[in-house]
């Protein structure tokens, strides 16, 4: 049932960057929920493997690298689902930056009022 509630807030989410931000476009909830699941896909498999090889370039710009990989893991679920689209690798940033923030603002509350009873 966490799963199922954090994926639906996780698409909300990417339709309020979509809406905060005009680099982002999401066509429909279908689409920003099959960019939800692409997005915690990647951020499952992929982005362990890119922070481990980035290692050595992550320690000497004091994890400001780790904002180029997600920026990259967000570019690269645009690329794969039809209904988000990023209109280049800066928007691709800032787009992540916005998701990141409003993820942990869901985990906050999915954690406090929900799950922690």
């Amino acid at each position: 049932m966490k799963l199922i509630i954090k994926w639906l807030c996780s698409a909300a989410a990417l339709l309020a960057v979509a809406y905060l931000y005009s680099g982002v476009v999401v066509t429909s909830f279908t689409g920003a929920l099959v960019a939800a699941a692409v997005l915690g896909a990647l951020n499952t498999v992929v982005r362990p493997i890119l922070v481990l090889l980035t290692l050595p370039v992550t320690l000497v710009t004091v994890g400001l690298f780790l904002f180029v990989i997600n920026a990259l893991m967000f570019w690269a679920a645009a690329s794969l689902v039809s209904g988000l689209s990023v209109s280049g690798f800066g928007a691709a940033l800032i787009g992540s930056l916005i998701y990141s923030v409003l993820q942990l603002a869901i985990e906050f509350v999915l954690e406090r009022l929900f799950f922690n009873q």
